[in-house]
């Protein structure tokens, strides 16, 4: 069983991961060191990944790898789920070449007792670009994944107020922005318009280190983010955060980040 109390500041306190594929070094990717891929480190670092999330009382469960499918270790994409009714919001990806990595990620829902919503043409929509909030409101940028279709439809499963953002120099939402728990964000003003979260206290992440802008919140003040960025560590820790660090190097040249490598069954 699943735990379902929710502490203080919790989002979720259960996730779905899937290990890299075979071909996870043939991922789309911009990053200029994407040819140096180590696929065998990405295994190594996964598995850290992993623990560190069992670690602080997270409920971890693996999917087999999916060959044929390059990028489906970044199962944050597939889907929106909702543990306290048993939803999910299955995508349909703006990155056609990965099309199909949700199926399976369906099929898994369903047996854990979900019942599933697919984004139907012409909306496209990767959960990349969702940023979930404990306050009855989410966001959702619009991008080259996801589309004003792909927006309306994360309406209609939530029920709530969904703002959305254009993101126009990073590819997904959460690249640029996150939410950190009492009415905090971690961002990169630089790369996302931060009119949009003016009711929030904004943590800048310096361009120099906009990579660490992408964490992930696990609740009671703790954030799971990638390792090597000093000045942005230290500023989460003056805030009051305990950090939780993970080395996601091989990850961050297939263009994603901890948030990527997680599916949380979100307790909203």
């Amino acid at each position: 069983m699943m735990p379902m109390s929710r502490s203080s500041g919790e989002l979720f306190n259960a996730a779905l991961v899937r290990p890299p594929s075979r071909e996870f070094p043939r991922c789309v990717s911009t990053h200029p060191l994407k040819d140096t891929v180590d696929l065998s480190l990405a295994l190594k670092q996964h598995e850290d990944y992993v623990s560190a999330l069992r670690e602080e009382g997270i409920d971890v469960k693996k999917l087999p790898s999916l060959d044929g499918f390059p990028d489906s270790v970044f199962i944050q994409d597939t889907a929106l789920a909702r543990a306290l009714n048993r939803k999910a919001l299955i995508s349909r990806f703006g990155e056609p070449s990965r099309r199909g990595e949700e199926a399976s990620v369906r099929e898994f829902l369903g047996e854990l007792g979900f019942t599933a919503v697919n984004v139907e043409a012409p909306a496209t929509l990767e959960g990349g670009d969702i940023m979930i909030t404990d306050l009855g409101l989410a966001f959702v940028g619009l991008t080259t994944r996801t589309n004003e279709g792909g927006a309306e439809a994360l309406r209609s499963f939530l029920g709530q107020e969904v703002v959305s953002v254009p993101t126009e120099r990073v590819f997904h939402l959460l690249s640029a922005v996150n939410y950190v728990g009492n009415r905090k964000v971690v961002i990169v003003p630089e790369l996302v318009d931060s009119k949009y979260f003016s009711g929030f206290r904004q943590i800048n992440v310096p361009l120099e280190e906009a990579y660490a802008a992408n964490v992930l919140y696990l609740g009671e003040n703790r954030i799971l983010m990638p390792q090597g960025y000093p000045r942005t560590a230290e500023r989460l820790r003056r805030e009051g955060y305990r950090i939780v660090e993970v080395d996601v190097s091989e990850f961050r040249k297939c263009d994603g980040g901890v948030t990527c490598l997680s599916l949380p069954l979100f307790l909203i």
